[in-house]
């Protein structure tokens, strides 16, 4: 598979799973456990952060450089309740994943980043991404082992 049809197929893949998610649907078939409600909110102009609600909390990603690149990428994560107020005790980590592309001779890659507490609700710490590429993110809020928050999405690094 030539790099144009593997990005052309990556991006329908990508606007077939949004709309599973925008109708309420998953591609298993599963649907949010009763009230866990999930909104996603469009970044906005000049902005690429991402905002999800998820359980109660506010999750917001930011990277820096944005898009994220191949490499060392430096990650922020706010989190915040309903009423705004800054979640300072919570453990944040940002998973990246990229499938494996046996077409492409290419192992599934992972990348996990455990985030430092800086202020005010503000995570930060270093990713690393191996390749350019789509990876798809996973940020994890817990509090005690238990996880309270969750947001997952897909970035594409340069």
């Amino acid at each position: 598979m030539t790099r144009r049809a593997y990005v052309y197929y990556t991006g329908v893949a990508s606007a077939l799973g949004m709309s599973l998610i925008a109708a309420g649907c998953s591609p298993s078939g599963e649907t949010p456990a009763a009230g866990g409600t999930v909104q996603i909110a469009q970044p906005t102009a000049g902005s690429e952060s991402l905002v999800e609600t998820t359980q109660d909390l506010a999750i917001e990603f930011r990277s820096e450089p944005d898009p994220p690149k191949a490499g060392d990428n430096a990650i922020e994560v706010a989190v915040n309740r309903p009423d705004g107020s800054p979640v300072a005790d919570a453990t944040v980590t940002t998973a990246f994943s990229m499938p494996a592309m046996p077409s492409m001779s290419m192992p599934p890659m992972r990348s996990e980043v455990a985030l430092t507490y800086v202020a005010e609700g503000r995570y930060r710490g270093t990713g690393h991404l191996s390749m350019a590429g789509t990876w798809n993110v996973t940020v994890a809020v817990s509090r005690a082992g238990q996880q309270i928050g969750v947001k997952k999405f897909s970035v594409i690094a340069k």
